[in-house]
């Protein structure tokens, strides 16, 4: 795999591009992990948490993955995907989360889907800080064309 130094800022901004690389490893999100997130933040509503419900009167015919669930198991769904990236960034002392630009909730991920992500490089910036770089992760559920979410997100690499 190429290293790229988080400090080769136009190393980095080669990599820029529009194409999403592979996707990562599938995660199940099942029912338990529903009920636990709902049990962390308060949040029971029914399309959720109430399974028998959710299969009469959702329109997605059953209980739904909160979307900060999904949004939550980005780090673990998107690992995957820049282990499948064909180069790594190296060399900063830490990486801090920055923030990001957009978060979109674009379908739904049924209890019991699998959901795995891809990513692109979409901007780099050098700045006093650090080198800002900022990624798309999209996480679908297996099988489907159209993301489930769409999240950019900001990082500072630091030497």
């Amino acid at each position: 795999m190429e290293e790229i130094r988080f400090d080769d800022v136009a190393a980095l901004q080669a990599r820029v591009g529009e194409e999403y690389g592979p996707f990562g490893e599938p995660l199940e999100v099942s029912q338990e992990m529903i009920n636990q997130f709902a049990e962390l933040t308060g949040d029971h509503q029914w399309i959720h948490v109430d399974v028998e419900r959710a299969k009469r009167e959702s329109p997605f015919g059953g209980p739904v993955a909160h979307g900060f669930l999904t949004l939550a198991l980005l780090p673990r769904v998107s690992a995957g995907a820049r282990e499948a990236n064909p180069f790594k960034i190296t060399g900063q002392r830490n990486v801090v989360n920055y923030g990001s630009d957009k978060l979109r909730f674009l379908s739904p991920v049924p209890s019991g889907a699998k959901i795995h992500a891809r990513a692109r490089l979409a901007d780099v910036q050098a700045g006093k800080k650090g080198t800002r770089i900022e990624r798309e992760v999209a996480i679908h559920v297996v099988g489907s064309e159209r993301p489930a979410l769409l999240f950019s997100s900001i990082t500072l690499y630091q030497g």
